[in-house]
């Protein structure tokens, strides 16, 4: 099982990013991922999300459906396998 992680940066765009927040935190939770683990920076400008998938598509299936990616209110961002030491 590889380990995904997303790593965003928002748009300077309080009010979207406001508007989207609750359904963002919905999906992610409501998807039931393995090993899933995710949450704001500290300073809010973005966001980490992990969790394990063998199928780098599905991970960027489940990734571009998400309301902040949707809702265009991420400025970048980085889709990466993540080689995680245990």
């Amino acid at each position: 099982m590889k380990i995904i992680a997303f790593f965003y940066i928002m748009k300077k765009e309080p009010d979207l990013i406001m508007g989207l927040v609750q359904e963002h935190i919905n999906y992610w939770k409501e998807l039931h991922l393995s090993h899933y683990k995710g949450g704001p920076f500290l300073d809010h400008s973005g966001g980490l999300i992990t969790f394990s998938s063998d199928d780098f598509e599905f991970a960027n299936k489940v990734i571009n459906e998400d309301p902040f990616v949707k809702g265009q209110a991420i400025a970048d961002m980085q889709i990466k396998i993540w080689l995680a030491e245990n």
